[in-house]
């Protein structure tokens, strides 16, 4: 045994290469505490509405404080919150809104990355950046033009569910700035994902007698899988989430997505905080399970890029 085992057995370490296995365990020690303390900060507020959502407020949570022992537990603030908030049909709302921008965003983004990255042409590069130079522009600085564009194009009745006249208050007004916002993050990651498909497996597909359309569909799509649905849950996401083209855009309040239902909540029962608390509990949930039925997908999806060359 040499003077350096011999040295490195007393300090209680084993030499590795170049790192010795007890800064390794203390590294992993304060990273994992790190990070337990960032969950820990990051969960209290959502205990603490949860929490909040089940009692009282004016007799308990009002006088003792959010972390103080319960004198009753209620499902009183939720059944208010759904019914003064119109939950239900906000839920409908945002449904009608959400569903038909998603599947366009990733319809269109998929198949431009698909053209930009499977094919060679003259201006494929300059198309891609155009769709990624997109999303650096902030929503808030084209509000007002678009007002005015959507004040002035004409809808027909047949085409508005809300009878206008116009492409403003519509929702098929919200869902086409949606689409005309997220496809530029979504091609950008697509394209990024698609680079790591071997072109070969497009090239036999071709032998083989497989048309574009065929290639697109049966081969890149699938093997884009796991992209796709970290994407959906992301988009799904914010779609579900924004607030500011529904409230800009929607000028009646029953037609405007689910979060316009914590503003009502928040003018009629501004001090009520256990009600909101309830409210945003709901509202949060369908994301939620959105996560979980794809999270194994979501995961993957996130890794998966990061290993290939």
């Amino acid at each position: 045994m040499s003077s350096v085992e011999r040295s490195d057995r007393v300090r209680g370490t084993t030499v590795v290469g170049q790192r010795p296995i007890g800064t390794s365990r203390t590294s992993r020690i304060v990273l994992h505490a790190f990070l337990i303390t960032v969950a820990v900060i990051w969960l209290i507020p959502i205990v603490a509405a949860f929490y909040s959502s089940f009692r009282f407020f004016e007799t308990d949570t009002n006088i003792n404080g959010v972390f103080s022992w319960p004198e009753a537990l209620t499902l009183e603030n939720y059944r208010d919150a759904w019914r003064v908030g119109n939950i239900g049909n906000h839920f409908v709302k945002t449904a009608f809104i959400v569903v038909p921008s998603l599947f366009l965003i990733l319809l269109f983004a998929s198949m431009v990355a698909f053209a930009c990255t499977r094919y060679s042409w003259r201006f494929n590069i300059a198309f891609l950046v155009l769709f990624t130079a997109g999303n650096l522009m902030p929503q808030q600085v084209i509000f007002q033009p678009l007002f005015q564009i959507y004040k002035r194009v004409p809808l027909p009745d047949l085409l508005s569910d809300t009878d206008t006249g116009t492409l403003l208050g519509t929702k098929i007004g919200v869902i086409l700035i949606h689409v005309a916002f997220q496809t530029g993050f979504c091609t950008f990651v697509l394209s990024n994902y698609m680079k790591t498909i071997p072109k070969e497996l497009g090239e036999a597909s071709a032998v083989d007698g497989a048309s574009v359309p065929r290639q697109f569909l049966q081969v890149i799509l699938p093997l884009s899988r796991p992209a796709i649905a970290a994407l959906a849950v992301l988009e799904f996401t914010w779609l579900y989430n924004d607030f500011f083209w529904g409230s800009v855009l929607l000028n009646q309040g029953a037609e405007r997505p689910i979060t316009s239902s914590i503003a009502i909540l928040n003018g009629q029962y501004a001090s009520n905080y256990n009600l909101i608390a309830a409210a945003s509990i709901m509202i949060a949930l369908p994301t939620l399970i959105v996560y979980l039925v794809l999270q194994r997908q979501f995961i993957s999806g996130l890794t998966l890029g990061a290993n290939k060359g």
